[in-house]
């Protein structure tokens, strides 16, 4: 039962971006809310390591963060 969409992609479409930054610490590219962040985690739990909703959020929260995007309230 594996997605195939991959969990960069899924950021990035939520986001509103093609790609991610090439400076993650310098040049912010989009924004994600909590509540998209567990729209993802609703789509590709399944895939992950972790059947836990909020840990998996936090997974997805750092792999957005790496791609140079902001996580808000």
């Amino acid at each position: 039962p594996y997605t195939t969409l991959f969990r960069s992609d899924l950021i990035k479409k939520a986001a509103g971006i093609t790609k991610g930054a090439d400076n993650p610490l310098k040049n912010k590219v989009g924004q994600l809310t909590k509540a998209q962040i567990l729209e993802i985690v609703d789509k590709k739990i399944v895939d992950m390591n972790t059947k836990d909703r909020e840990q998996a959020a936090k997974i997805i929260a750092g792999s957005a963060r790496s791609m140079g995007i902001t996580i808000v309230e």
